[in-house]
């Protein structure tokens, strides 16, 4: 079995067309773990009942933004150890910078390709094989 099969990934995002594009990337990079969540407050809901390895998540949300999740997974012990990766628009200085400050794990600029976000994962994880 290979490390992305045993990776259990959280996907948050408020728009449909986006989860479904995250999940189609992470299913052709082999995980077969994959939940999603259409917003920050709903995702803390899923990770403290079922911790997840690693978050993908989107700044911009309803309820709770990217930002309010990540302070809500590290301020947990059961969810805090989980690798977190913002998604970004292209060029957010200001948003990688206060991510990285809350523990992000990593950030991936929108649009990302396949390759990109192999790369943001590996950079936490090591190599997928």
């Amino acid at each position: 079995m290979s490390i992305a099969e045993r990776i259990k990934v959280l996907i948050v995002d408020d728009q449909v067309t986006s989860r479904l594009l995250l999940g189609d990337a992470l299913q052709q990079l082999g995980f077969k773990q994959i939940t999603v969540a259409g917003d920050g407050e709903q995702a803390l809901k899923i990770m403290v009942q079922q911790p997840h390895h690693l978050v993908i998540s989107d700044f911009n949300m309803p309820k709770m933004d990217g930002l309010g999740l990540l302070q809500g997974v590290r301020s947990n012990p059961a969810t805090k150890k989980a690798a977190f990766i913002m998604l970004t628009a292209q060029g957010d200085r200001a948003l990688v910078t206060k991510a990285a400050a809350l523990g992000a794990n990593n950030v991936l600029a929108k649009p990302f390709t396949i390759e990109k976000m192999k790369a943001a994962i590996e950079a936490v994880f090591g190599a997928l094989k």
